[in-house]
């Protein structure tokens, strides 16, 4: 749709050599002297893409935005900005993005009828469609676009039959020699101009400088002044108090009566119990996130890596020297995925997180939205309303968050549960296995026997699989091709309870659990940095 700016300034520049005979409306609507008339407005909206093309082809002008149905999706989200890819058949083209503004401006339709007899007499008849509120501009530059090509010796071969799969192939396809072509998803952050000359920022400023109230955003990101301190398992001795900055970072934003009374409440909480996740901490105590950042820290050290990682444990206190710490180890337990377990990859009975299908380029996103609150912000406006009875806000998660029970399913694909919030008495066996016998604090397995881990596992992936298949009672127990080949080899029932059970072991092997990953304590590591 071409710019209203544009339009109107080719009206003033082409000379209409006619007379205005008579004007006709969709709508019956009374004259107006002064060769002019009233409109009826039609209440539609409307959206307005300003393609930066000459259209000829409307089809494919909307394959170049991905259809009508991603159109649609962007309108969606204020916050997302509309792609155009010129060559839309081609996966290796990078797009050009367009901007959401606001708009109130009108799309008015104008038919010009002719009379054959004098030409120079017309009939104009005009309606309105309705209204535009939203227009997408493209105002920036298209990334740098790189072709499936390969050169060599000054002659140019297309890759795009070789590495881009149409259809069914055999093994030979993909055992073809092939020229390396891993392109970047995207070669540059930025869609407008800027001058650099490589000059220092001058908006950068140290850490001392920066004050509070402005969000400056400069090469190098000051750090995050929560004041953590954070303890691996090799290291010999803990820290007994918090740091003098912690403490001041909680006084500067503890400026209301509840901010006071979760200062108590987690003093109590870890008296009580020497070593608490996040997410237990976040389901006891009804505070804001932001603040726990800096309430955490003045009561505990964060663990990074042995049987107690991701776990904030009590100043003072060591747990690699005390047998009473088993029961606070943490389980990192994933949901595995097979048919055997009831369930497929695309049928995974808990939805992830966050998928790499999803992932937007960083430029699909508009960046000029409004900026988070700081938390001396949200000290000043927490509780104000404008009602004389404010809605109460709560920020406690659920106890499914942190605690297992039998008959559940747990909200995440990846959990991390402490061994006393598993509250499965078959479980709890495993674990007190050798109560009064522990001898030695292993890296991965704590004070528990070797191997422990790997078992609780298996039960709690045991106890899920029934779950699923309590929900779906449709689904066969014996695969089919279990069952031919018992029938084929016309073997004994004991034989292929025995064939089950190593077929069993054989699928375990492609799900084995890992040693536990870091990538969730990585972004609570990142809160503190």
């Amino acid at each position: 749709m071409a710019d209203p700016k544009e339009m109107k300034q080719r009206c003033s520049i082409t000379k209409l050599d006619i007379t205005l005979r008579e004007l006709t409306l969709s709508c019956q609507a009374e004259d107006v002297p002064g060769n002019s008339s009233t409109v009826e407005l039609q209440d539609k909206k409307l959206v307005c893409v300003e393609y930066p093309a000459v259209v000829r082809n409307v089809n494919k002008m909307l394959d170049t935005l991905g259809g009508e149905q991603a159109v649609s999706k962007t309108f969606a989200h204020p916050n997302r900005r509309l792609e155009l890819r010129y060559r839309p058949q081609d996966p290796f083209c990078h797009s050009l993005c367009g901007n959401r503004f606001s708009s109130n401006n009108l799309l008015l339709r104008v038919r010009r009828r002719v009379r054959k007899s004098d030409p120079n007499e017309a009939e104009i008849h005009m309606n309105v469609l309705g209204v535009i509120g939203t227009t997408y501009k493209f105002q920036g530059l298209a990334d740098f676009q790189c072709l499936a090509v390969h050169s060599e010796n000054g002659k140019d071969t297309s890759l795009y039959d070789k590495i881009i799969l149409r259809k069914s192939e055999s093994q030979e396809f993909f055992e073809q020699p092939m020229p390396y072509f891993l392109p970047p998803a995207i070669f540059s952050r930025l869609d407008t101009p800027v001058d650099y000359f490589y000059r220092p920022d001058i908006h950068q400023k140290s850490a001392s400088q920066v004050t509070l109230n402005k969000n400056i955003i400069g090469l190098n990101r000051a750090r995050r002044p929560h004041n953590a301190i954070f303890v691996s398992f090799i290291e010999p001795t803990v820290p007994t108090e918090c740091l003098e900055a912690a403490k001041v970072n909680w006084t500067r934003v503890c400026m209301k009566e509840r901010d006071k009374q979760a200062e108590e409440q987690l003093k109590r909480m870890f008296e009580s119990r020497p070593i608490w996740s996040r997410n237990a901490v976040k389901a006891n105590i009804n505070i804001h996130p932001d603040k726990l950042k800096l309430l955490l820290p003045v009561f505990a050290y964060y663990m990074v890596t042995g049987p107690w990682r991701s776990l904030w444990v009590r100043l003072g206190y060591d747990p690699r020297k005390s047998t009473e710490s088993k029961k606070y180890q943490m389980l990192d337990f994933r949901i595995r995925c097979s048919t055997k377990h009831g369930y497929s990859l695309s049928d995974m009975p808990v939805k992830a997180k966050r998928s790499a299908l999803n992932y937007s380029l960083p430029i699909t996103f508009n960046k000029a939205g409004p900026q988070p609150a700081s938390v001396m912000e949200l000290a000043a406006q927490e509780g104000t309303s404008s009602s004389r009875d404010p809605v109460p806000v709560t920020y406690r998660l659920k106890d499914s968050s942190y605690i297992f029970r039998e008959g559940m399913l747990p909200p995440h694909r990846q959990m991390f549960y402490q061994l006393c919030d598993l509250d499965v008495e078959s479980v709890q066996q495993v674990i007190e296995q050798n109560s009064g016998k522990e001898e030695v604090c292993d890296e991965r397995d704590g004070w528990c026997l070797l191997g422990t881990t790997d078992k609780l596992r298996d039960i709690i992936s045991a106890m899920i699989k029934n779950v699923i298949r309590a929900q779906k009672p449709s689904l066969p127990e014996i695969p089919k091709k279990r069952r031919r080949r018992g029938l084929d080899s016309k073997v004994p029932a004991r034989d292929m309870d025995a064939e089950e059970e190593d077929e069993e072991e054989d699928e375990d092997d492609e799900f084995q659990p890992s040693e536990g990953s870091e990538n969730e304590m990585e972004t609570e590591i990142l809160d503190y940095i």
